[in-house]
């Protein structure tokens, strides 16, 4: 296959599952430079890999995969980022219509961003509707850990929300 025909793939492919790569910055992104840049390193992240994919998986988990790879090792290269996700309005009001709505989820991004960075990306994950095997092969964790942490980590937001 020729360099511009794997170039129209990618693209294609990146255009398909780019609100996979949005929300998974989203949730390490500390604002909107960073979520501009978390995003920007996934793509480069995601193309210079995107020869060495064998198609193994859903291409859905290998982007979600890389994705998050890439915002922990971002986050990873300096302690002296922040670690709290603060959210933007404009995107809230792109999620939400209402305001009772808008506040609950906010509220509970804002819990998700106290979590660690595994945890934080088991709950998206499980949000987004993933099977517990899909999240096991994007985490690399075994099944039975999927059910576990994640048991853990519902009951540490339940825990946040009624403090």
């Amino acid at each position: 296959m020729n360099t511009q025909d794997l170039e129209k793939q990618f693209e294609a492919l990146i255009t398909e599952h780019q609100q996979i790569i949005y929300k998974v910055c989203y949730m390490y992104a500390t604002d909107d430079y960073t979520l501009d840049e978390l995003y920007q390193e996934s793509v480069i992240n995601l193309w210079k890999g995107y020869a060495h994919f064998r198609e193994e998986s859903k291409a859905s988990t290998w982007i979600y995969r890389i994705a998050m790879n890439t915002c922990i090792s971002y986050f990873r290269k300096s302690s002296s980022r922040p670690q709290t996700v603060p959210l933007s309005f404009d995107l809230e009001a792109t999620l939400m219509d209402d305001k009772e709505g808008s506040y609950y989820l906010q509220e509970l991004y804002r819990m998700i961003s106290k979590l660690g960075k595994m945890e934080r990306a088991l709950i998206l994950l499980w949000l987004d509707e993933r099977p517990y095997q899909e999240i096991s092969d994007i985490l690399g964790i075994s099944l039975s850990n999927v059910g576990t942490r994640l048991n853990r980590v519902k009951e540490k937001l339940k825990e946040m929300s009624n403090n």
